[in-house]
């Protein structure tokens, strides 16, 4: 296993580098988070990076007729590959230090893809780089619920009820998906048991989400984050309210902010405090009514929503990570059609 860094925790805004890796030259849209989780990300990284993007909107958006915002070494890869070029690029800088080629010294290697490329079709290749121990890698899948790069159709992390291209709301049949959020940190974690490092974030907590990035670099092997990334576009709403959107989605429940560091949970900020009931959780209300994607939503709908998150945080052994239900405690887990 080659060397890893030694990033120093960051302990405020104050504190974050003012270096900037991720710069001007991309054309993502107003508001979107996920430009704002590969800026932290890098930032978080420093300059002795490597960036690997797989096919989607953080690899179009930022690749414009031979320029790139990019300030580190970046390279595309296709659409399902981001486990295979993390491994395929640690692999090699490890040969080229053994063999002499190149001078021995940490350099981050960090695989970008989106839900549609992680949580679906890239799936088997992220399991796999996640089974090589031997590699010092981090995979960081950003979400924004959907195929946003072609249109907004719906992926195996768009939630229940969504109004995406392929799943819109009509007179027969109101709610199109029926399937419930992917639950695709807990899956690697429990999935790779030699893996070091696992954990969420959302870029409306900046501090947090670094120090995660950091925390992965640090440990060494192959390590995975997710981040939960309010899409403007595709969420259909004002794109100023990108930030309020992802702390809604914290403050409601519906996403849980944890890490997973050497088989050790750590729930993070308002998840810890919602888990110790020192915050009450907001009604899921307040976060669907700010999205058009669920305009077509009835009170029973918003009712069924709550529930499930309810649910979640009162019968599953672990809120957020673990649909197994404690002693006695039942779950509605199937799918509830609507007409």
């Amino acid at each position: 296993m080659t060397t890893t860094n030694v990033l120093p925790m960051i302990k405020g805004v104050h504190d974050t580098p003012l270096e900037e890796y991720f710069t001007s030259g991309h054309r993502t849209c107003q508001g979107c988070e996920s430009a704002l989780v590969m800026k932290l990300m890098v930032k978080a990284a420093g300059p002795r990076t490597i960036v690997l993007g797989s096919t989607g909107c953080m690899y179009v958006a930022n690749t414009t007729y031979y320029s790139t915002p990019w300030v580190v070494p970046w390279m595309h890869t296709q659409l399902g590959s981001s486990g295979s070029a993390a491994t395929g690029t640690a692999a090699g800088l490890k040969a080229l230090m053994s063999k002499g080629k190149i001078k021995e010294e940490p350099i981050n290697v960090i695989a970008f893809c989106g839900d549609g490329g992680g949580a679906d079709m890239g799936l088997s290749a992220i399991s796999g780089a996640l089974s090589h121990q031997g590699y010092n890698l981090l995979i960081l899948m950003y979400d924004n619920e959907s195929y946003a790069n072609t249109d907004i159709q719906i992926s195996g992390s768009s939630p229940w009820g969504a109004n995406t291209t392929f799943t819109p709301p009509g007179k027969v049949h109101r709610i199109m998906n029926q399937r419930w959020k992917k639950n695709m940190a807990p899956m690697m974690a429990v999935g790779h048991p030699g893996v070091r490092y696992v954990a969420t974030g959302c870029a409306s907590y900046a501090v947090d989400m670094m120090n995660k990035v950091r925390k992965a670099l640090n440990i060494g092997g192959p390590t995975f984050i997710h981040t939960y990334d309010p899409c403007p576009k595709g969420w259909d709403f004002d794109p100023m309210y990108s930030h309020e959107v992802g702390m809604l989605a914290v403050e409601t429940g519906i996403w849980v902010q944890y890490e997973i560091e050497e088989g050790v949970l750590t729930l993070n900020g308002p998840s810890r405090m919602l888990a110790e009931g020192r915050r009450k959780r907001k009604p899921v209300f307040e976060f669907l009514k700010r999205q058009g994607r669920f305009a077509h939503f009835t009170d029973e709908d918003v009712d069924y929503f709550q529930s499930r998150i309810d649910e979640m945080w009162e019968k599953w052994w672990l809120p957020g990570i673990i649909p197994i239900a404690k002693e006695g405690g039942d779950l509605t887990m199937g799918p509830r059609e609507v007409l």
